[in-house]
């Protein structure tokens, strides 16, 4: 049935060939910085980056890992709706893309921006309902829910940001307001809780107590703190003493989540049933410590001194996002894709996973260089030479990918 209606590899395929356009997006947008490039609009394809990112790679990966779940849960559905709607989020996220590079924020990539919004509606309406098929895994099932509830809050945000964008309202905190409002809800939200489902599911041992134990631990902490930690992105505007209050507490319950992370690390190390490749191991772990690092950094926006540096700095800023984006999430799904299909006989070129990394680390080290001299007032030599090379080393580490070997006839 799966290979009729709903081939997922394919889709792991066309997602993976959106994330090089991403990273070619990126070099070109170093490249502007060092060097003159008058015909690109340096703010438009930034927009048209980061929209194409959220929609065309990780939203599209997502959505094909979590409809491959169902297909491993046994579930009947009609999965060729699957099928339609991730051409329908292709389109949408290629629209934005070309739109906001030709316009910016206009007409055309308003809408764009708003049929992604339904068709990501249309999504969690069915997947929900075959959600409901599976009867015996809800403590992971849960991870998916929330997922959905947390994508669809995200659009507020969106919709928010576009009315501003439209109407040319011109009060930034207000726009500050929205934008983070909606990057929280993806980052923290609908990526975390929809990559934990899904490393829930892929665990062998995934409904003995011990992992349930931990399982339910970790969900009740992150999705307690979910939605008061939105105020630890705001940190920077002026928001009244109690809300300051309520952030500082999410803070400090997300720091049990690194408790029972840990504690999942450590019973997945001691399973003997549970072996993932090497790449896929290496690629996790990085995963896992940009998400220890992320928390912490969360935990120190709640310190004025620090504050004061993570939300008037665009270098801080840019590194933490790219934190989230890069380190926690796209190295957890491209894990999750190899060890797929590995499963499959299909093996992701190691050199390119490799160059693809050492150009993630190699940016983040160097974006990290550029917050302290900030905080400093000082400036290194070369790091934007840097930054553009790391950005080569990632697209051309992608570029490998997508050229893997039998990739490119599923």
């Amino acid at each position: 049935m799966e290979t009729i209606q709903f081939n997922s590899s394919r889709w792991i395929r066309i997602a993976l060939i959106n994330f090089l356009i991403v990273a070619l997006a990126g070099v070109i947008l170093r490249y502007k910085i060092n060097f003159p490039l008058p015909f690109i609009n340096q703010k438009f394809l930034l927009h048209g980056h980061s929209h194409f990112a959220f929609v065309g790679w990780v939203t599209l990966a997502l959505i094909a890992m979590m409809v491959n779940y169902l297909i491993r849960s046994d579930v009947v559905t009609n999965y060729r709706k699957y099928h339609w709607l991730l051409i329908a989020n292709t389109l949408t996220a290629y629209g934005m893309l070309f739109a906001f590079i030709f316009q910016g924020y206009a007409l055309l990539s308003i809408t764009f921006s708003t049929l992604s919004i339904f068709v990501s509606y249309f999504f969690i309406y069915h997947y929900w309902k075959d959600l409901n098929k599976i009867k015996q895994e809800g403590h992971i099932t849960i991870w998916f829910k929330s997922a959905l509830i947390l994508l669809g809050i995200s659009s507020i945000g969106a919709f928010g940001l576009a009315y501003l964008m439209a109407s040319r309202t011109v009060i930034q905190e207000l726009y500050f307001a929205a934008i983070y409002f909606f990057l929280h809800f993806q980052y923290n939200g609908w990526f975390i809780f929809s990559s934990f489902g899904l490393l829930f599911s892929f665990l062998k041992e995934r409904n003995k107590p011990h992992f349930i134990k931990i399982n339910k631990h970790l969900f009740l902490t992150l999705a307690i703190a979910v939605v008061p930690s939105y105020l630890l992105s705001i940190f920077g505007l002026k928001i009244p003493d109690y809300l300051f209050w309520i952030g500082t507490i999410s803070a400090i319950i997300q720091l049990a989540a690194l408790f029972y992370s840990y504690k999942l690390l450590q019973a997945i190390q001691k399973s003997l049933s549970i072996q993932f490749t090497k790449m896929t191991a290496l690629l996790w772990s990085l995963a896992y410590i940009s998400f220890v690092l992320k928390i912490i950094l969360q935990t120190l926006s709640i310190i004025p001194y620090f504050s004061s540096f993570a939300f008037g700095l665009r270098p801080v800023i840019i590194g933490y996002l790219h934190l989230c984006f890069l380190c926690v999430i796209s190295f957890f799904i491209l894990g999750y894709i190899n060890e797929l299909l590995t499963r499959k006989g299909i093996k992701l070129n190691k050199s390119g996973l490799l160059i693809f990394i050492f150009g993630v680390i190699l940016q983040e080290v160097v974006l990290m260089i550029q917050a302290l001299d900030a905080m400093m007032n000082k400036t290194s030599a070369n790091t934007h030479i840097v930054l553009l090379i790391a950005a080569i080393a990632m697209a051309s580490g992608l570029a490998m990918l997508v050229k893997t070997k039998r990739l490119k006839s599923i």
